[in-house]
């Protein structure tokens, strides 16, 4: 089944969000992690793609396991780090997995890469952009995904430009988006209304982080470029030192997110789990009975 069937058949959505192994040997540590995680009945669960080496051809696999779950599998795809031909052989994987729907991404930039030796373009040519994968996708039949930043991407020169750019990504066939990592509802909100100001009206997925250890929030906040309201920050600060507290408190806030956005009228919840069922359970515990009522 493809995500947008399922986001035009339900009127709230819950999916999921695993990575494949760094190591090989972890391999069948993740794919315990999806059946876990599948147990809990997500709309749909999506796996990372590999910056390099075996964790390529993982996405792919992980993706198929996910299937025989009995829960439909969105698998990632970076320019960054693939040519146009090695695109086609992912797609034929994906093509002979069974996979149907697909994330385009351009992918970060190598944390090795120096701009003032070597360039600023680490992308191949016909890949330097999402909105060019994406029509590749498209043209091969899948059903693509594509991300989006509430807050700007960080590469942007401010937030009117990334909207522009992203409205390419849409206009090239994306049939919904994802958002990356918020903490703070509100950002949300205003993004959806400069999104629907500029044309772009595909249905958006919030993507939620719950923060259960305090060391994350420096790295995701690295990462995204996101806002941290003190609240999260007190908490972090609070109970740094007690995991327990620290990992309720983080449930909590995911939680009070969650309900405030389905409440709100949003629409699908996207959820990066970091491969942690405890995580989704403890958040599906608290918000079954409002998914529930939601899709009625």
């Amino acid at each position: 089944m493809t995500v947008k069937q399922i986001l035009d058949s339900k009127s709230v959505t819950i999916s999921f969000e695993i990575f494949p192994p760094k190591k090989q040997d972890n391999f069948d540590n993740v794919v315990n992690a999806a059946k876990n995680l599948s147990s809990l009945k997500p709309d749909f669960m999506s796996i990372t793609y590999g910056a390099g080496g075996t964790t390529k051809v993982n996405t792919v696999e992980i993706a198929s396991k996910i299937q025989s779950f009995n829960v439909p599998a969105l698998a990632h795809l970076t320019c960054v780090g693939n040519t146009l031909d090695s695109v086609k052989s992912v797609i034929l994987q994906m093509k002979e997995a069974g996979i149907e729907n697909v994330l385009a991404l351009r992918g970060d930039k190598p944390r090795d890469w120096d701009d003032s030796s070597m360039g600023k373009n680490f992308t191949s040519e016909g890949l330097e952009h999402a909105s060019q994968l994406v029509a590749i996708l498209k043209e091969a039949g899948f059903c693509v995904g594509g991300a989006c930043y509430p807050e700007g991407h960080p590469e942007s020169a401010n937030r009117e430009e990334d909207i522009d750019n992203l409205k390419y990504k849409v206009d090239a066939g994306v049939d919904w988006l994802t958002t990356q990592m918020f903490f703070d509802n509100n950002m949300l909100y205003s993004y959806l209304y400069r999104l629907q100001s500029k044309g772009i009206r595909v249905p958006v997925l919030a993507g939620i982080m719950p923060i259960t250890n305090s060391s994350q929030v420096s790295r995701m906040v690295k990462l995204s470029s996101a806002y941290v309201p003190a609240k999260l920050l007190s908490f972090c600060d609070k109970f740094a030192d007690k995991p327990a507290a620290m990992f309720q408190a983080g449930i909590d806030y995911a939680t009070d997110q969650i309900i405030d956005l389905i409440s709100n009228g949003v629409r699908g919840i996207h959820i990066y789990t970091m491969n942690k069922s405890d995580i989704a359970t403890a958040i599906m515990k608290n918000i079954d009975a409002i998914v529930e009522a939601s899709s009625r």
